[in-house]
């Protein structure tokens, strides 16, 4: 169920989706009234509405839920979408009880017990769990297992509909609505990535990582025009290496029906204190940069589906 208020004269606030344990609200997506480009942000990894029926499970609440989170991320994009006008959904559930950037059959299966239910338990996305990084985490590098015990597969049913359905349709119905309006879309799914070691012969790490599944999930000029921009900027930025994307690009991006979809990974120590925990006074420089990067995709994706309507009355 979404509900909707208005946020003032120029914008309106859906709320989606639930939390189980909590009863909050799993998502907001905010609509700007008129929004003066063809794109929509997501952040999947950046909720911290934990309830306690899951920290009580959790083996080291604290630290495991910082190194799982990208952190303070939803602060960063609410700062671009206000610098940009363009829409923003935003993910309350965080990523302990469920990785929205993971389809739902890719679920380590050894971490349910019970019955299957309607949950398919064999896939070629199913490998991916076994890092421990599936659908619902199981564990992180240098941390060991994440729970002290299995969940149900009610449970997991529970997280399923009241989370990752709902979010996603939310995402699919507002593209399609820009879509419509404008004639294609660009979806940036935002993340944070903690620091990355220097490359051999480049001057600094990069700082923002750009991902389009190796140009399938968009059209090859938004990649493209994203690099250029950060190169200008001077911010060192790789191309899918080592973040080309996941099920958030792969679930919505359809290029040839005017659904185009980038992954943007940045740096935490960007817009974060020295310890990575809390908003630094960079955050603001850093959103100031990522919204010129916004409007600059914005412009790319209108160029497009001007295009694509040309083309089309041609035809």
């Amino acid at each position: 169920m979404t509900e909707a208020v208005q946020n003032g004269l120029d914008s309106r606030v859906e709320f989606g989706g639930i939390i189980e344990g909590s009863g909050k609200h799993a998502f907001t997506l905010k609509i700007p009234r008129n929004s003066p480009l063809p794109v929509l942000i997501s952040v999947p990894h950046a909720g911290r509405d934990y309830p306690d029926s899951v920290t009580n499970r959790m083996r080291q609440a604290g630290s495991t839920s910082v190194r799982l989170e990208d952190r303070y991320a939803d602060k960063l994009a609410a700062e671009i979408a206000r610098l940009t006008g363009v829409p923003l959904i935003v993910a309350h559930a965080p990523r302990a009880m469920l990785d929205l950037n993971r389809a739902r059959e890719d679920m380590d299966w050894g971490m349910v017990v019970g019955e299957k239910g309607d949950l398919p338990r064999h896939s070629q996305a199913n490998r991916r769990a076994r890092s421990g990084l599936g659908l619902i985490p199981r564990r992180l590098s240098g941390f060991g297992e994440i729970w002290k015990d299995r969940i149900s597969n009610e449970e997991l049913e529970a997280r399923i509909e009241g989370i990752h359905r709902p979010y996603h349709s939310a995402i699919a119905h507002r593209m399609e609505q820009i879509r419509d309006e404008w004639g294609a879309v660009l979806l940036i799914d935002l993340h944070s990535m903690p620091p990355l070691r220097q490359r051999l012969g480049d001057t600094d790490p990069p700082l923002v990582v750009v991902g389009d599944r190796f140009g399938s999930s968009c059209d090859s000029s938004l990649a493209g025009t994203a690099l250029r921009f950060l190169e200008l900027k001077g911010i060192p930025a790789t191309h899918n290496r080592p973040y080309s994307g996941g099920y958030v690009l792969d679930r919505h991006a359809v290029p040839a029906r005017g659904l185009h979809a980038l992954q943007l990974e940045i740096c935490r120590s960007s817009y974060l204190d020295s310890e990575l925990l809390e908003p630094s006074e960079r955050l603001a420089e850093m959103a100031g940069l990522v919204a010129g990067l916004v409007r600059e995709l914005g412009a790319a994706a209108a160029r497009i589906a001007h295009i694509g309507g040309i083309a089309q009355a041609a035809e």
